[in-house]
């Protein structure tokens, strides 16, 4: 299916989501959030997809942030609200879908840019990639949960630092920071992308999920109620055929094939 400002497509078990609007730094209106929802839940209900990729079109930007007309022309509290909430949750449901999600940072990860890769599993940058929140140079704050998810990935000191003061980091340093787990060069980021995506599809997707949820609700709870869902969710995935194939695999010395079940 085709969406306008987004593409698709499928490489074997990977599905990518490029963001189409090159001639605005791929920033996200509304139209093009819509089109990102939708094109994130034909990846999650498609049995054929095991891991997602979204990345942006050109070599400038990932996401260069939102569209700032809409949000100069926002009318009300409310509708400021809305906008916000529309995005929170767009966000949550890529953050919290079972399947693994990588996000490929080809530029500019600005405002709500790097607050869409936050919420990815797992985030491949180009050396060239720059990152930040400067919406309080608009008067604003961040509204895509920007200043929940960046302390958590990088520290609160650190985060207050980014957002009070509007700054901008590159790759190298988000690398060292942990807003980012891969740094490499902007001609082998597609490569390294999917080469991580490929490894990743061959990998028990039940006991993936299982591993993402525990590591995603341990996260917001304390340490024996996180070991409880750990423990809830090991036991899903010993339940599994993926599981008996796993450990025949070992015990036989072979590689195994993961079904899925």
């Amino acid at each position: 299916m085709e969406y306008s400002n987004i593409l698709t497509e499928k490489k074997d078990s990977v599905f990518v989501i490029t963001i189409n609007r090159p001639e605005a730094l791929n920033a996200l209106n509304e139209d093009t959030v819509g089109k990102l929802e939708h094109a994130f839940d034909q990846g999650l209900a498609d049995p054929g997809v095991r891991v997602i990729m979204i990345t942006g079109q050109g070599n400038k930007a990932f996401v260069a942030g939102a569209d700032i007309n809409e949000i100069n022309s926002l009318s009300s509290v409310k509708a400021a609200q809305d906008k916000s909430i529309r995005g929170i949750d767009i966000l949550f449901k890529i953050e919290q879908c079972d399947k693994p999600v990588i996000m490929v940072i080809n530029g500019y990860a600005l405002g709500g840019g790097c607050e869409l890769a936050m919420a990815g599993d797992i985030r491949i940058a180009s050396d060239n990639a720059k990152f930040g929140l400067p919406e309080i140079n608009l008067g604003i704050i961040p509204g895509y949960g920007g200043t929940q998810r960046l302390p958590r990935l990088v520290g609160i000191g650190m985060a207050k630092m980014m957002i009070f003061y509007g700054m901008t980091i590159d790759a190298q340093t988000a690398l060292q920071i942990g807003l980012v787990e891969k740094v490499v060069p902007a001609g082998q980021l597609m490569e390294e992308a999917f080469s991580l995506a490929n490894l990743l599809a061959q990998k028990p997707p039940v006991a993936l999920a299982m591993a993402k949820r525990s590591i995603n609700e341990g996260l917001e709870v304390d340490l024996k109620r996180g070991c409880a869902v750990e423990s809830s969710n090991f036991a899903v995935a010993c339940s599994t055929e993926d599981r008996r194939e796993g450990t025949r695999a070992f015990l036989e010395k072979r590689k195994p094939q993961f079904k899925g079940y």
